[in-house]
C-alpha cells in the first residue's frame, strides 16, 4: 500500500490518495474534506487502504512519506497514547479508527521521502491534490467537532 495526504492551507481543503497493490492487481482510492489538516489526511490515506481490505490477517507493507504516521506506529508511541486515552493528543478519532483496522492485519510501515520522484508516492500525492481541489467536499466532522470543543488540531 502507498499513501499520501494533503491539505491546502493546513487547515484547509484536504485530500488523500492510496494505492493498493497485490500482484498484478492495483486499486486507487481517494477522498477529501472541505476543512481539515495534512496530518488528518495522511491518517485517512492509511485508514482508507486498511478498511478496503476484505480479508483479515494479511501481511501489509505501507509506504508513506508521513513521519507522523510511520513513527507513531513503528516506534510504538501509539500504545502509550492509547493507554492514556489519547490525553492531549490530536486526531484521536482517526488514530482509534486506524488502530481498529491495523489490529486485523500484520502491518509494517516504511517511510519514504516525499516529493522525491517515487512513482507511487507521486501518484498518491496527485490523487490527494486533485481531490482537495474538488467542489462541495464533505465536512471532516472529527476535525470540526474538535475545533468547536477547543481541543485544536494541527
Amino acid at each position: 500500500m502507498y499513501t499520501d495526504g494533503s491539505a491546502k492551507g493546513n487547515p484547509g481543503p484536504g485530500g488523500f490518495g492510496t494505492i493498493l497493490r497485490y500482484g498484478r492487481h492495483e486499486k486507487e482510492l481517494s477522498g477529501g474534506f472541505r476543512r481539515t489538516t495534512n496530518n488528518r489526511m495522511e491518517l485517512m490515506a492509511v485508514i482508507a487502504g486498511l478498511e478496503a481490505m476484505t480479508k483479515e490477517g494479511l501481511d501489509i507493507t505501507i509506504y508513506t512519506d508521513s513521519k507522523y504516521v510511520c513513527e507513531a506506529i513503528e516506534k510504538r508511541w501509539i500504545y502509550g497514547w492509547m493507554q492514556k486515552s489519547f490525553a492531549g493528543k490530536k486526531n484521536a478519532d482517526l488514530w482509534m479508527r486506524l488502530m481498529r483496522s491495523y489490529a486485523r492485519h500484520k502491518v509494517k510501515f516504511i517511510w519514504i521521502k516525499g516529493h522525491a520522484g517515487h512513482p507511487e508516492n507521486e501518484r498518491c500525492d496527485a490523487l490527494a491534490q486533485a481531490t482537495a481541489d474538488l467542489p462541495n467536499l464533505p465536512p471532516d466532522t472529527g476535525y470540526e467537532n474538535q475545533q468547536q470543543s477547543g481541543l485544536g488540531l494541527d
